[in-house]
């Protein structure tokens, strides 16, 4: 199965070139990098020269318009080039060894399955470990939790490239935050999903991300998701609850509770 990863840039070339250096696979592996409109952008013989797993591509927006404007794009990219499986990347978090090739013996192992994230630590900016987020693996509980918070760690998940066709790409008005959590509400409730119990990625809490600097933008949008997707039910009515106290929650004091909790 062809696999192509998709990696959204915007002005974070030293993580861009460490999470390519990070993936270390048995095979080839292609990556996709679009780049939103950034003021120093990636250039494509260094990048080719840096990673050796595979191919790269590189398309370069004029302007900034988003991160879910940039990975639609390159979903859209993607479709046209006959790619059988897509993941995705986020600058500066970093694969485990075979990461990718375990997934995929776990999708070759579970046909059923149309999209497969996994257990990742979370560190600081300056690689401190502060603690392992570990979602459920199994679609029913997935499906149920999902009405609380993402139920995969975006950069994780590799999904079939023909799921496009039914669930669409991410929502465009959720460009700014919280674009992978509706994306994956409409996945979960048409396709079987699943994550392996083992951390393969190391993800970068950042000052400057979106969950950072965008924190309560993202958990209006989650509250409208839930609301979108919702049912009378013990979930959908606790993730409203749950979500409309985590808005006046900064994302440190947030962190700082799952590190008491996850360790």
């Amino acid at each position: 199965m062809k696999l192509v990863i998709l990696i959204a840039h915007y002005n974070n070339l030293e993580g861009l070139i460490k999470s390519l250096k990070s993936i270390n696979e048995p095979f080839d592996v292609d990556i996709l990098v679009v780049d939103d409109g950034s003021k120093i952008k990636p250039n494509l013989e260094e990048l080719q020269s840096i990673y050796k797993n595979g191919k790269v591509f590189l398309e370069l927006l004029p302007q900034n318009k988003g991160v879910g404007f940039a990975a639609n794009h390159g979903l859209s990219l993607i479709q046209e080039m006959g790619y059988d499986l897509i993941g995705r990347l986020d600058c500066g978090d970093l694969n485990k060894k075979n990461k990718y090739k375990k997934q995929i013996d776990f999708l070759r192992e579970n046909p059923n399955i149309k999209l497969v994230g996994t257990w990742a630590d979370m560190v600081d900016e300056e690689g401190n470990y502060l603690y392992t987020l570990k979602h459920p693996t199994k679609h029913k509980v997935l499906k149920k939790k999902m009405y609380l918070n993402s139920m995969f760690v975006n950069p994780s998940v590799i999904f079939y490239t023909d799921i496009l066709k039914t669930v669409g790409d991410y929502p465009y008005k959720y460009r700014r935050a919280s674009q992978d959590y509706a994306f994956f509400f409409k996945v979960i409730k048409n396709f079987q999903v699943a994550n392996i119990p083992e951390v393969a990625l190391t993800y970068v809490i950042e000052n400057n991300s979106i969950s950072t600097q965008k924190r309560k933008l993202q958990v209006k949008h989650r509250i409208q998701i839930i609301w979108e997707n919702f049912y009378f039910g013990f979930y959908p009515i606790y993730g409203l609850l749950r979500n409309s106290i985590l808005y006046y929650v900064s994302r440190d004091n947030t962190t700082a509770i799952k590190k008491l909790l996850y360790k």
